[in-house]
């Protein structure tokens, strides 16, 4: 059997594997292993990962030919006409022959992708099955290929081969190497066809085009809620397992990292470090300062996949999506309204119970929702952003510059159900109604 290979995969009702115990112990740190190959791997911390000594007596060979074996070269008889290539059997100058051919004669098909090698189909195929029979000792992960073991098992011991000669940064797999030297080359290759923002690497691109097609694939096992990256996971799940070791000193709010408590206690302290360079304003996260700028830019990075529309943020995306499943699965236990997010729902509720938690300083009056703060802030500090276009008029809110737009392309939207007359504003209409109720 291949080594970490299982050839059964276990069923749902069989009893969880036994993790094996560590009784391969290194006698310089005192670090337990699962394998004697890990502790080795290991042990080329202590003696440099070049070197052997230290290491006498713990590989055995067997086979009485096994000395002849390593000091005797291998013949390799087969040689390539194209490049001069040498090959000890003949179906490996065969298949190496394809190369300058071109052959491709396995298909998978599922996907229709060519191959080379028969044994290259069968790990390919794995994508599609979802089939990953290699397991890490460790820690239970799975890998589709060996390959892919063996490089994971090096963050276990600690084993980081390839080496930045720039720098000096070190790291576990050559192609997290070849990545990080393109930052010193300032080579990016990579297109995004969306927005042509370059990147270093595939992968990197990949994460990023989900910001236009707000494709969110890492979900939740326990609330469903789903992920752009499996960082933003991992964090979440901590907040199921009540893991929030750090806590904010005036409110006693429990937080994930030290990060999250600095940022959240600019709450208290009303600071706002970082300022826009168009307008002044200022914003106590980066990423609130960035989704900001788009407004003077005019960028719209989220694209909806079903209709082509584009959104300043994710969060706009997300809810766009729901109106074209229809999916409204937050309830009001008061009224039994249906609401697309839980955060709308949350704002609802407020209608129910009153709640206002969010006071003017300047003159004492309290609002349900901060962005209603917002706008009456503006009436103290004599703001108006929000310009027509028609007559230059500025306004403190964006709703009321709508109202008064329509003065200018006469529209009138609310309409009195009883005669049929329209209005512009559903203040006009409500006080028209009011003849004919007689009030």
């Amino acid at each position: 059997m291949k080594r970490g290979k299982l050839l059964d995969p276990p069923s749902e009702t069989s009893s969880p594997p036994r993790t094996p115990k560590r009784t391969h112990e290194c006698s310089e740190c005192g670090k337990s292993f699962a394998r004697k190959s890990l502790l080795l791997t290991h042990r080329k911390l202590h003696v440099g990962s070049g070197s052997s000594e230290g290491l006498e007596g713990e590989k055995s060979f067997s086979g009485k030919n096994s000395k002849d074996l390593r000091s005797s070269p291998r013949q390799k008889p087969y040689k390539c006409e194209e490049c001069d290539l040498c090959f000890g059997q003949k179906s490996g100058l065969l298949t190496h022959q394809k190369i300058h051919t071109g052959e491709k004669p396995y298909q998978c098909l599922e996907c229709g992708k060519f191959f080379r090698r028969k044994g290259t189909l069968r790990i390919h195929e794995r994508i599609h099955t979802g089939e990953k029979p290699y397991k890490c000792w460790e820690c239970g992960k799975r890998f589709p290929q060996n390959a892919h073991l063996w490089s994971h098992e090096k963050t276990h011991v600690g084993i980081k081969s390839y080496k930045c000669f720039e720098c000096g940064k070190s790291f576990t797999l050559s192609s997290g190497l070849r990545n990080h030297e393109k930052t010193h080359r300032g080579e990016k290759n990579k297109k995004c066809l969306e927005c042509g923002k370059y990147f270093t690497s595939k992968s990197t691109l990949v994460q990023h085009q989900r910001r236009h097609t707000g494709e969110r694939p890492y979900e939740c096992p326990e609330c469903e809620k789903r992920f752009m990256y499996s960082y933003e996971l991992q964090r979440h799940q901590k907040w199921h397992k009540g893991d929030l070791p750090h806590k904010c000193g005036e409110c006693g709010k429990s937080f994930i990292s030290p990060a999250h408590v600095q940022i959240h206690q600019r709450i208290h302290t009303g600071e706002k470090p970082f300022q826009c360079g168009e307008c002044g304003k200022c914003f106590s996260q980066k990423q609130h300062l960035g989704r900001h700028q788009r407004f003077h830019t005019g960028e719209k990075p989220y694209r909806c996949v079903e209709c082509g529309k584009c959104f300043i943020d994710k969060r706009g995306l997300s809810m766009h999506h729901k109106t074209h499943t229809g999916e409204k699965p937050h309830q009001c236990n008061d009224c039994g309204r249906f609401f697309c997010t839980s955060s709308a729902l949350r704002s609802h509720v407020k209608i129910h119970t009153g709640e206002k938690n969010y006071k003017c300083l300047d003159c004492g009056r309290a609002f349900s929702h901060s962005c209603s703060l917002i706008s009456h802030s503006r009436i103290h500090i004599g703001e108006k952003p929000h310009k027509c276009s028609e007559c230059d008029k500025c306004f403190s809110r964006k709703d009321t510059l709508v109202m008064h737009q329509r003065i200018h392309t006469g529209e009138k939207p609310y309409k009195c159900l009883e005669c049929g007359k329209c209005f512009a504003q559903p203040s006009a209409l409500r006080m028209h109604t009011r003849n004919h109720a007689g009030e």
